[in-house]
């Protein structure tokens, strides 16, 4: 490839534009787009727009091993995001971790490219299920949050009990 030929192909890449890629590269004005859709047609010239184009397109896309990466630190609370939170001075930004639903649905999502025996399926089921847990605590709490610390903690207890004994039926019934 010619060195006009080769600029030609890098400007064409920017642009889209065969006629103004032509004259960027030094081609005549009264010929360019002539020249511009020759240009095209030549193989060795395509085959060059094509290759860096992919590679272009490459970058772009995320592969398997940086999907696999980013939900591995989700699932580890390693990745923040900012968040808009109301104060009494107005709204600010913070960074937050994943909430333990957004890193359960990570650890699911990384899971599913993995053989697991039935023993690792029931202690996910048992996980999912003192997170179910944990999450209606933290909602009564808030909602009881003026009553009786005593009769919070034995509405919480018969929750618990009553989450973690449907988790453990529908496991054994599968």
């Amino acid at each position: 490839m010619t060195p006009k030929q080769l600029k030609f192909a890098s400007e064409y890449i920017k642009t889209g534009n065969a006629t103004k890629s032509a004259i960027e590269a030094g081609y005549s004005k009264n010929t360019a787009a002539e020249i511009g859709k020759e240009n095209l047609k030549k193989p060795y010239i395509k085959a060059y727009i094509n290759e860096k184009l992919s590679e272009i397109e490459s970058h772009k896309i995320m592969d398997a091993k940086e999907a696999l990466q980013l939900l591995t630190r989700i699932a580890r609370a390693e990745e923040t995001e900012i968040v808009t939170v109301g104060t009494p001075d107005g709204l600010q930004q913070a960074e937050q971790p994943p909430s333990i639903k957004d890193r359960l649905v990570a650890v699911k999502e990384l899971l599913r490219r993995y053989s697991i025996s039935d023993i690792d399926k029931l202690q996910i089921k048992k996980l999912s299920a003192e997170i179910r847990v944990i999450e209606t605590k933290a909602n009564v709490a808030e909602r009881l949050e003026n009553r009786d610390n005593e009769q919070l903690d034995e509405i919480l207890d018969k929750l618990t009990d009553e989450v973690l004994s449907n988790g453990s039926k529908s496991a054994s019934n599968e």
